[in-house]
């Protein structure tokens, strides 16, 4: 069995878990007019709320891809190093975006505090800029004939 080995560790399924994963990615698949349930150690079923079954199809889909899988909560507070960590930047990199006010930001005490859905939100849109930019720069090539599709 996979387990993580601290809390915000991702989870990685085994060779040995493919199989099981391929059989439950598919027992999730949505059939018309039925909803998802879990059957406990008693026996009890009960059904999936949506939210929790939209994480359970994804969760199975990336560990069947042997992607790791973490789950944190969206209003998590992170120190400067995890959001660096999240956004693939230095430290001090991600301190002059705070200050620039590209992310929020509180302080407790002498440190700064990151809401998560901040990170992820400015995450979000320097992707979308690159592939902007992206789009820019191939469209600009094939003007030029530098680029043929």
């Amino acid at each position: 069995m996979a387990t993580a080995v601290a809390e915000r560790e991702p989870i990685v399924a085994d060779e040995a878990e493919r199989g099981a994963l391929d059989a439950i990615e598919r027992a999730l698949r949505p059939a018309a007019d039925q909803r998802a349930e879990i059957v406990g150690p008693d026996g009890t079923r009960t059904e999936l709320p949506e939210s929790l079954y939209a994480v359970l199809v994804r969760a199975a889909h990336e560990l069947r891809r042997g992607r790791g899988v973490s789950i944190l909560p969206v209003g998590l507070e992170l120190t400067t190093q995890q959001a660096a960590d999240l956004v693939n930047v230095s430290r001090p990199f991600l301190i002059r975006l705070l200050e620039a006010g590209q992310i929020p930001y509180r302080r407790v005490g002498t440190h700064r505090r990151i809401r998560l859905d901040d990170v992820l939100a400015y995450r979000r849109r320097r992707s979308e800029e690159r592939g902007a930019m992206l789009a820019d720069l191939a469209a600009e090539a094939q003007e030029l004939g530098i680029y043929d599709e």
